[in-house]
């Protein structure tokens, strides 16, 4: 029983939203240790501008995304030709990188927060605008 829902969970295709919202949690984390610490290293230790290392560190977090989601989270629909659904997945990533700019500037400059927690509350909001997004208008 267990081995059953271990292999729906991590391991079969699902069209399940919910399913699919799942996964997309572990590939969200992933994607935010990439994008967080790409953040952290270039901002702390490379010197670069927290707005300029945020928005380096959303793109490496945005290929990380897009790689394990098209191949464990979503399945290529073909409805589009895989560099469409990349660029309409890249779009909305824009989108979501507007957002975490937006964000991470009225939380550090505006609010007085601390960078990484500007990024921190940035991250919660982006991370389900980027998964319906992508959800309805890439892998429908």
């Amino acid at each position: 029983m267990m081995k059953n829902w271990i292999h729906i969970l991590f391991v079969a295709p699902t069209s399940n939203w919910m399913l699919q919202l799942f996964r997309y949690g572990f590939v969200g984390g992933l994607a935010f240790v990439v994008d967080y610490g790409t953040l952290f290293c270039l901002t702390q230790f490379a010197g670069v501008p927290y707005l300029w290392s945020a928005a380096i560190a959303f793109i490496l977090g945005l290929v990380t995304n897009y790689l394990i989601s098209i191949s464990w989270v979503f399945s290529h629909t073909g409805r589009m030709h895989i560099w469409q659904e990349f660029a309409v997945f890249a779009a909305i990533g824009v989108i979501g990188l507007a957002l975490n700019e937006g964000i991470m500037y009225v939380g550090t400059d505006m609010l007085q927060l601390h960078y990484m927690v500007s990024k921190l509350i940035s991250t919660g909001i982006v991370f389900f605008w980027n998964f319906f997004a992508r959800k309805v208008l890439v892998f429908t």
